[in-house]
């Protein structure tokens, strides 16, 4: 009986070692210099199907906040005061620094949010340069440069640096796949098209992409809605096809 006893309580401190494995222990330690956010609430919300949905909160107290609980898996989740989001963070295992100052916004001390912090900090290094181009543009003619001569080098200079931007992106996302990391940056980056499509950039991503990627909930959904537009823009093509090749040959659409 008391071996059986032992096995039991053996059994029982396993399993719970194993689920503790499972989850994510965070803690969050934040401060801020926005004399304005005394006293305020701040929430940890997650996007679900039903929209953003509270984790955590905590109230800003003399510039100080904090966090802490434990996550079912390691998460994306944003900082949101009231219904305005301030920034993203990563929610895993470990103590999370964050810091909310005035034009100046980041997470850091754990791996994903050392990670995503830098990558944004690389983005906003390439498009400071592209933003600097029209302001050089501008200097060079008012020193006295031939104003087609400057606008071919601006012009080649902003090519080259966008594409160092999209391949960065590309590889930042490759490179985190498997990672809450990748999809996040993924449908980050497709939060700037009009609509959702398959573009020449999105393929390449899918192409190499394992399923872990590609099952994701928020990229499988992007992917049905721009394979459903691309397929109503190839409809929409191939009518006015049909209707300029009918005009072309005399028929007047609206008798058929």
């Amino acid at each position: 009986m008391i071996q059986k006893t032992i096995s039991r309580i053996c059994f029982m401190m396993i399993l719970t070692a194993v689920l503790a494995s499972c989850s994510s222990a965070y803690q969050i330690a934040g401060k801020s210099d926005i004399n304005s956010l005394d006293g305020k609430k701040l929430y940890l919300k997650t996007l679900s199907e039903n929209g953003w949905l509270p984790v955590d909160s905590a109230s800003v107290e003399h510039g100080l906040f904090s966090m802490e609980g434990v996550s079912d898996s390691t998460m994306m989740v944003s900082i949101y005061m009231d219904d305005e989001s301030i920034m993203p963070i990563i929610l895993e295992n470990g103590i999370i620094q964050v810091s909310i100052n005035t034009g100046d916004m980041r997470a850091w001390g754990t791996p994903l949010n050392n990670a995503l912090y830098n990558f944004f900090d690389q983005r906003s290094s390439l498009e400071d340069q592209l933003n600097n181009l029209d302001r050089r543009e501008a200097q060079m003619v008012l020193n006295g440069a031939n104003i087609d001569e400057v606008h071919a080098q601006m012009l080649k200079e902003s090519e080259e640096l966008n594409r160092k931007m999209n391949e960065y992106i590309l590889s930042f996302i490759k490179d985190n796949y498997n990672n809450v990391l990748g999809p996040s940056v993924f449908m980050m980056m497709c939060s700037s098209m009009p609509y959702p499509m398959m573009t020449d950039q999105v393929e390449d991503i899918l192409r190499g992409a394992p399923d872990i990627f590609k099952q994701h909930p928020m990229v499988q959904e992007f992917i049905t809605k721009a394979q459903e537009n691309m397929k109503l823009i190839e409809e929409q093509q191939l009518l006015r096809q049909n209707m300029a090749e009918k005009e072309r040959a005399g028929i007047n659409p609206a008798n058929q």
